[in-house]
């Protein structure tokens, strides 16, 4: 399966448009991690705590995706985006 952040996948021509293939995930800190992660905020340092947690959203996010693609039946999946957001800040 073909996924792309572009708009149009180089060699392949888009027959058709099967509808959007969503993969939201949504991840909650613990709160040791959110304390640990304040001080080191304050101190400095690598925040390896946030570093994992968004590597494995990001990831989650992708298989969603690929499986909502499955289930439209569609061979490749172009204009994805990923974000991240804080709702604590």
């Amino acid at each position: 399966m073909t996924i792309a952040t572009t708009e149009t996948i180089p060699n392949k021509k888009i027959m058709q448009v099967l509808g959007i293939a969503k993969g939201s995930t949504v991840r909650a800190k613990n709160i040791g991690s959110y304390i640990i992660a304040e001080i080191k905020t304050h101190l400095g340092g690598k925040l390896k705590e946030y570093t994992l947690l968004q590597a494995q959203s990001r990831e989650e996010a992708i298989q969603r995706i690929k499986n909502d693609d499955r289930r439209l039946g569609a061979d490749a999946i172009f204009g994805v985006r990923l974000a991240t957001i804080d709702t604590l800040k």
